[in-house]
């Protein structure tokens, strides 16, 4: 059985697939949108316009790099607010269309740099929040690598939030949480165990509603075989979702959050 530990390194591990693999590998004619219109373009968070099979859907993903010259061009995968603020547009034009938003995530957490704080790094959280939960189409959330704090929420007030097998979904890192509970961050192998942060204790725990499988007995789904399961999940999930009403919609979303 893996350790949580192991799916740690697994979650943060550079081979995992990033959102635009999804973006190019799930869905087609993936058309990127760039830019919040009110001060730059976050190339850690990217999104745009694609067709899940013949729906056209808006997606968002929190992305990293492969090499140290894509990490730095992606901010290590930690957005501004200009990130979040470029996401919250997209979600509205989405509403505006009546798109499903479909969101991957796969961050250690928002930046936290002075200029970030300065440009309101908070407060473009709490808005993201804010909006989509009433936003009223399908939000489906997937984590699917590291899944760290308001970072990662931001993007996550879905109607299901999803996880691949080896991601994690946490208030903090577990080096952040041996640093606070015992003063060591190198303890932090330890803390992951203590933490409930993967998506097995996550899905038990009742936070997240869906485990996507990565491995089959003890071997590594194919990359083409776990893509083909996530389209084939978020078509019936979707066509699901799209057969509630708009305000029954958004009070489960609500009531959802609201029960933690």
């Amino acid at each position: 059985m893996t350790s949580a530990n192991e799916i740690v390194q697994l979650a943060r591990a550079k081979e995992r697939p990033t959102s635009l693999e999804f973006f190019e590998e799930v869905f087609t004619g993936f058309q990127e949108l760039h830019g919040d219109r009110l001060f730059a373009d976050d190339e850690a968070i990217t999104g745009g316009i694609a067709y899940l099979n013949d729906l056209p859907v808006t997606v968002i993903g929190i992305q990293k790099g492969r090499d140290l010259k894509e990490n730095l061009q992606r901010n290590f995968g930690a957005p501004h607010p200009e990130g979040y603020r470029k996401a919250l547009r997209l979600m509205k034009q989405a509403e505006k269309f009546q798109r499903p938003v479909i969101t991957f995530i796969n961050t250690a957490g928002a930046f936290c740099g002075i200029g970030a704080e300065e440009r309101g790094e908070g407060e473009s959280i709490a808005k993201n929040l804010m909006e989509m939960a009433t936003l009223n189409v399908p939000i489906i959330a997937i984590i699917i690598g590291e899944g760290g704090s308001g970072g990662a929420l931001a993007l996550a007030m879905a109607d299901e939030v999803w996880m691949l097998e080896h991601s994690i979904y946490a208030i903090l890192s577990p080096e952040g949480f041996a640093s606070i509970l015992w003063k060591d961050g190198s303890r932090a192998a330890e803390a992951a165990e203590l933490m409930k942060i993967t998506a097995s204790e996550l899905l038990e725990l009742g936070v997240v509603d869906k485990v996507i499988p990565e491995m089959i007995r003890g071997h590594r789904i194919e990359r083409r075989r776990l893509m083909e399961n996530v389209r084939q999940q978020l078509t019936k999930k979707l066509m699901e979702l799209s057969q509630v009403p708009r305000t029954e919609l958004i009070e489960q979303r609500y009531q959802r959050f609201r029960k933690y």
